[in-house]
């Protein structure tokens, strides 16, 4: 046998502890004892940097969605600009809708994980979805949009990706709390 601490007569194992390192408790003896450790329901306080940063995104997407092509707003330019790529652009809001589906269904699937591995798997799996139709919308909205400001679609896209990632949490009507299921015994 190896792995053990070396003493006068051989090796002697060790049972690694991480909880009781000085006491002679057995961890397995209180583990079911303890109550679990629920998250604080206190939010973290967001510093000044990331509020003018959110600040930023929303303020370029503002002036991108007004200004448009310097002649008319993008709601415009989306309806009725005959350059552009229709198919592309029915395509590309096809797969932003979906991508905005899924992650309303994951979130609603794991609304009350509360534990390390307990339901994880589901975010997991979904992770590459949400990024290969994320890639694939980005994608078709810059063919779609290409005609019209050619190399500046790419940086337009992601900065109305971007306002729309920092105005998503705020778009949720009612704060969801998952029901704490309380046993009685009386």
């Amino acid at each position: 046998m190896s792995g053990g601490t070396p003493t006068g007569g051989g090796l002697m194992r060790q049972r690694h502890s991480f909880g009781y390192a000085s006491s002679g408790d057995d961890l397995e003896d209180d583990a079911c004892s303890k109550p679990p450790l629920l998250s604080s329901s206190i939010p973290r306080a967001r510093t000044w940097f990331e509020v003018v940063e959110n600040a930023l995104w929303i303020a370029s997407a503002a002036f991108i969605i007004y200004f448009g092509d310097r002649h008319s707003n993008l709601v415009y330019i989306l309806w009725h600009d005959t350059r552009i790529k229709r198919t592309p652009l029915y395509l590309g809001l096809v797969g932003f809708l979906l991508n905005g589906t899924y992650f309303f269904y994951t979130f609603i699937s794991t609304w009350g994980v509360r534990k390390y591995n307990e339901k994880w798997d589901v975010v997991g799996d979904s992770a590459l979805r949400f990024v290969s139709l994320g890639l694939i919308s980005f994608t078709l909205f810059t063919i779609a949009l290409w005609p019209i400001w050619s190399f500046l679609t790419v940086p337009l896209v992601f900065t109305l990706l971007m306002a729309s990632m920092v105005v998503s949490p705020y778009l949720i009507i009612g704060p969801f709390r998952p029901q704490v299921a309380v046993l009685r015994t009386d």
